[in-house]
């Protein structure tokens, strides 16, 4: 696994939709354990859990599998650009 697949999965969707709109930067360099700024406007009035679980359900299967560990930020447009 590595970082640009992860964002074309939390991008696109893997085994379900992604975040239609959405922009991630992943990082890792050891292909198990990465970081990730998600932006999306499917953020806006949801809870940090709520937001987390979204972009968990794009990954599937993948989290707690070859995806070990995920640090996320995940902000809304509105919240990246202040």
């Amino acid at each position: 696994m590595n970082a640009d697949s992860i964002r074309q999965m939390i991008e696109t969707g893997f085994e379900k939709a992604g975040l239609p709109g959405a922009r991630a930067d992943v990082q890792g360099e050891d292909g198990v354990h990465f970081e990730a700024t998600v932006v999306s406007e499917a953020f806006a009035g949801k809870l940090p859990l709520a937001r987390h679980r979204m972009v968990y359900a794009t990954l599937g299967e993948k989290m707690g599998g070859e995806i070990h560990a995920l640090q996320l930020r995940t902000v809304t447009p509105a919240e990246a650009a202040a």
